[in-house]
């Protein structure tokens, strides 16, 4: 495969905003909110402070990932979870069954709160959106009067933000942001977000979950911690998630292959994006594949003879694996 070489990045000079309908929210709202999640999702949920958010998954006892969420906690009693809207009713539904007698309550806020992307150059990020007070550091969160803005993992030179208010609010005052930029720039962070085509495809680890924060190691027990944590002390990651550039454009839950083996698929997309600027396109994926091949081969798009992938640098390294 291609050597990293430096990634391209959309040129945005000023704050935009963009309506993220592809994102869905769920509610957990009572007394045991916390304590029911933190026994279901890779995260700490019990000790999460009220105004604090993180990321998360929530896996299958195989320990296989059937969603991620950005989750914070908006009350003492109310954790909110964003997600891909396409994996919001089979996630509500699964998680409601283990409810039981705890003292919570599972809804789809979606049609209460809307989810708006925010980017801006990182240079020029401080006191540049009117109204929201954007914090400094990833899954900082500032709530206030208009919503609550959580700070996303940087992109490309962009800060990114998530901001969440109610659904009858006025939009961000600030310019339209192209969805395929904020998409590119999704793509860019290399933070993975399972969509309905890749639900239960992968362990944490496999796409770098517990890199960026998203599953925490001390706490107690979830559907399929046995296994994450077998991966994560046993060095049994021997697939991981990279950044790639092509000449055509992905899909999330499209293979990808090696060049010099047909016989069977190396890995698969998981999130992609494409753009154009200055008369020119580019498509950008995040694929799990096999380590040997993403990095030492060459990776092909949908079958071995498909467009060629180049391998782009990440932004955080991947730890050493254990033979």
């Amino acid at each position: 495969m291609n050597a990293p070489d430096p990634v391209f990045a959309p040129v945005l000079e000023t704050p935009a905003a963009v309506r993220l309908s592809d994102w869905g929210v769920i509610r957990a709202r009572g007394e045991d909110a916390a304590t029911f999640l933190h026994g279901q999702l890779t995260q700490d949920t019990q000790s999460l402070p009220v105004g604090a958010a993180r990321l998360a998954g929530y896996c299958s006892p195989k320990g296989r990932l059937l969603a991620t969420f950005v989750l914070w906690r908006a009350a003492p009693d109310e954790i909110l979870l964003a997600c891909s809207a396409d994996l919001l009713a089979p996630t509500l539904k699964r998680l409601s069954m283990f409810v039981l007698r705890a003292k919570c309550k599972l809804t789809d806020a979606t049609g209460e709160l809307a989810l708006w992307g925010i980017a801006a150059p990182v240079s020029g990020i401080p006191g540049a959106v009117p109204g929201i007070e954007v914090p400094a550091l990833p899954f900082e969160m500032r709530a206030g009067a208009g919503g609550t803005a959580i700070r996303l993992n940087d992109a490309a030179g962009c800060a990114r933000v998530l901001w969440a208010t109610p659904a009858d609010a006025a939009a961000p005052a600030l310019p339209a942001c192209p969805k395929p930029v904020w998409d590119w720039l999704e793509v860019q962070s290399a933070v993975p977000r399972i969509v309905a085509r890749t639900a239960e495809a992968f362990v944490p680890q496999m796409v770098n979950l517990e890199l960026v924060g998203g599953v925490h190691f001390q706490k107690g027990c979830y559907p399929g911690q046995e296994i994450v944590a077998r991966s994560q002390y046993r060095g049994t990651v021997k697939r991981r998630l990279y950044l790639v550039e092509g000449e055509a454009a992905a899909e999330p839950g499209v293979e990808v292959w090696a060049a010099d083996d047909a016989s069977q698929p190396a890995g698969v997309v998981v999130l992609a994006a494409s753009i154009g600027q200055g008369g020119v396109a580019r498509h950008a994926a995040l694929v799990e594949a096999k380590r040997a091949l993403a990095e030492t081969g060459e990776l092909r798009l949908g079958a071995a003879d498909g467009p060629p992938l180049r391998r782009r640098p990440l932004p955080y390294e991947l730890p050493s694996e254990a033979a």
